[in-house]
């Protein structure tokens, strides 16, 4: 029996991880603030749905693995890699991208290029996603600047970033 019965175990995660795999499923969550739904399977990261269902191709793949920042989104707004988040781990949750923040006329975005902080441009939607976050949070300089540590830019356009950011905090504290 005990072969049995181990067999079947075997059997029945082999059938969920094929579920999770191969199955679609339809999520639907709010994205940049509109209802949304997208088909894919369970363990289909985020980033692919946004970048390939939901043609939205600001929020970019840098590493795959959620360790360089290029792909933050927030998810219920707490900036998240989305390379590694699976589709069902948002169904129900308010998802942000770069495209909302765009379309939002953050203040960030006009420091951003009046320093002329972006070089090649590829962190620039993971960094802005994150730092406006943290902005709108009210989080500090300092605070961001540690909470940016978490993506990665390797043209070395930090200095003019952390400017764009500072010029934005202390107009919001004269404000």
């Amino acid at each position: 029996c005990s072969c049995s019965c181990s067999w079947r175990a075997d059997n029945l995660f082999l059938v969920e991880l094929l579920r999770n795999v191969f199955m679609t499923q339809n999520v639907k969550f709010i994205l940049n603030g509109k209802d949304t739904c997208v088909d894919g399977p369970a363990s289909m990261p985020l980033l692919f749905a946004l970048r390939g269902s939901l043609d939205l191709k600001g929020t970019r793949l840098g590493c795959g693995e959620g360790h360089c920042g290029a792909c933050t989104v927030t998810l219920d707004g707490v900036p998240v890699t989305s390379c590694n988040l699976p589709l069902s781990a948002i169904a129900g949750k308010s998802v942000g991208t770069v495209e909302g923040i765009l379309a939002g006329d953050h203040p960030l975005v006009t420091a951003l290029l009046g320093h002329q902080a972006g070089q090649c441009g590829y962190c620039l939607p993971g960094i802005l996603t994150r730092a406006s976050t943290m902005i709108d949070a009210g989080e500090s300089v300092d605070a961001i600047r540690a909470g940016l540590d978490a993506n990665l830019c390797r043209c070395g356009a930090h200095g003019r970033i952390m400017a764009a950011i500072a010029d934005v905090i202390s107009k919001r504290t004269v404000s």
